[in-house]
């Protein structure tokens, strides 16, 4: 059967979710999280577990979007499990703080990996640059969209096995650091520290839910939904704990702690100067997906609410393609305007636990949905039953819980953030009145 030029492929879908995820984060919060941690062993168990709680939550989503494959991610999820006034609040913290500020900062990183090479460039300019080629690109078709990003994916991942492989197998002198556990090591582990250092690691899963935001112009979403969620997220899981493994192997940590570059370091010490640079100038391409993905995916979520809301409904008008164009210029200029104002570690923190609660919600919801509405159609139902939604609560409970206790000022305006989209969803809904 001949794919659809107005629906993405399960593999586009695939793409997105691995493009997506892998950006900042592995490319840059190791060296925040060596202030706080400096084991081997305990970096790779904050990444594993990162890595099992993104597989938990992906397996909880896959339940709800196979149920509820209208696209949109947790806007259409919690307006149907919960009251629409929280889908309005999640899918304007989605738009507005999970996809157009993160698209800023990777655009950033993007740009400084480039002049890393050629300072000469501003930094500003090129990362706007950036955003505005691949908003062109993707208001276009599903068809290029999807085949555009497809290759730059292939392009990240073969670039990360190459680097990982080359550097381990040629390093001349790899780094004493140890990964097999101490008795300390264990403390580490359960300590406060590690669960603070690990909203870090989920702002680099961060993505693993993105198919969801699509799952409307995926070809036969409630069959192939779970598959993609599983597999991406799986993929980019065990390129996490590779990547971090030669970061640490080939880098000394005192080079590497506070450093947002730490693959321009790490490439260094394995081919020089002159290699560095030209796997600086390559880094910075496999950002480019990452924006991509991100481009993609979230302004289904400001579509999906202009669906619903009339006031928003310019959001909701797509082209001849089927394409959301109001939707993706909107996020893409809120990128631009966040460039100029973002910082990236209070960005990362403040997003991380603000996407983090909207997540939090969604995988709870499957056992409020399971109990509201039992007889609801479910192609597919999570693994492990309840473990796996447990599991990853518990986990983002007990992260979310110590980021209050350690940053109160990114918690609290992730509180305002929602504050402020409360008081949008009732104006908007008095304006409808009228």
């Amino acid at each position: 059967m001949k794919p659809s030029s107005k629906k993405y492929t399960a593999r586009s879908a695939t793409a997105v979710i691995v493009a997506n995820m892998i950006g900042t984060g592995v490319f840059a919060s190791l060296g925040f999280q060596l202030l706080e941690i400096q084991s081997g062993f305990a970096i790779l168990m904050l990444w594993a577990v990162g890595g099992l709680t993104a597989l938990c939550g992906a397996l909880s989503y896959a339940e709800l979007g196979s149920a509820m494959p209208q696209g949109g991610g947790e806007y259409n999820f919690l307006s149907k499990i919960y009251h629409p006034l929280v889908g309005f609040v999640t899918g304007w913290v989605s738009t507005t703080i999970g996809f157009a500020a993160p698209v800023a900062v990777v655009a950033i990183l993007f740009a400084g990996y480039f002049t890393q090479v050629y300072p000469i460039v501003d930094v500003k300019i090129l990362a706007i640059g950036l955003i505005l080629l691949l908003t062109a690109i993707h208001i276009t078709n599903h068809k290029s969209s999807g085949a555009f990003h497809q290759i730059m994916t292939l392009f990240k991942l073969l670039l990360i096995i190459g680097f990982s492989g080359f550097a381990y197998f040629i390093v001349d002198q790899p780094q004493t650091i140890s990964f097999l556990p101490h008795s300390d090591d264990f403390d580490v582990v359960f300590s406060g520290s590690f669960a603070v250092t690990l909203i870090f690691v989920n702002y680099a899963f961060m993505g693993w839910n993105s198919a969801t935001y699509i799952s409307s112009e995926i070809e036969n979403p409630q069959k192939s939904l779970p598959r993609i969620l599983l597999t991406g997220t799986l993929i980019v899981a065990i390129l996490y704990v590779i990547l971090n493994f030669i970061f640490l192997y080939v880098a000394p940590i005192n080079e590497l702690v506070g450093v947002k570059e730490v693959g321009y370091v790490a490439a260094k010490h394995v081919f020089g100067p002159q290699g560095a640079a030209i796997m600086s100038v390559s880094l910075s391409v496999v950002l480019i997906s990452t924006v991509s993905a991100m481009t993609i995916a979230g302004p289904r979520a400001f579509q999906a609410i202009g669906k619903d809301y009339p006031v928003f409904s310019k959001l909701a008008k797509t082209n001849k393609n089927e394409i959301p164009v109001n939707a993706i210029l909107l996020q893409s200029s809120l990128s631009i305007l966040f460039i100029s104002t973002s910082s990236f570690e209070f960005i990362l923190i403040f997003a991380s636990f603000t996407l983090g609660l909207s997540n939090f919600a969604t995988v709870l919801g499957v056992f409020v949905l399971r109990k509201t509405q039992p007889n609801l159609k479910r192609p597919y139902k999570t693994w492990l039953y309840p473990i796996t939604p447990i599991l990853y609560l518990c986990l983002m409970g007990w992260t979310l819980i110590y980021i209050i206790k350690d940053k109160p000022q990114e918690a609290l305006m992730s509180f305002g953030v929602i504050f402020l989209g409360i008081i949008m969803y009732f104006v908007s809904k008095k304006l409808e009145k009228h």
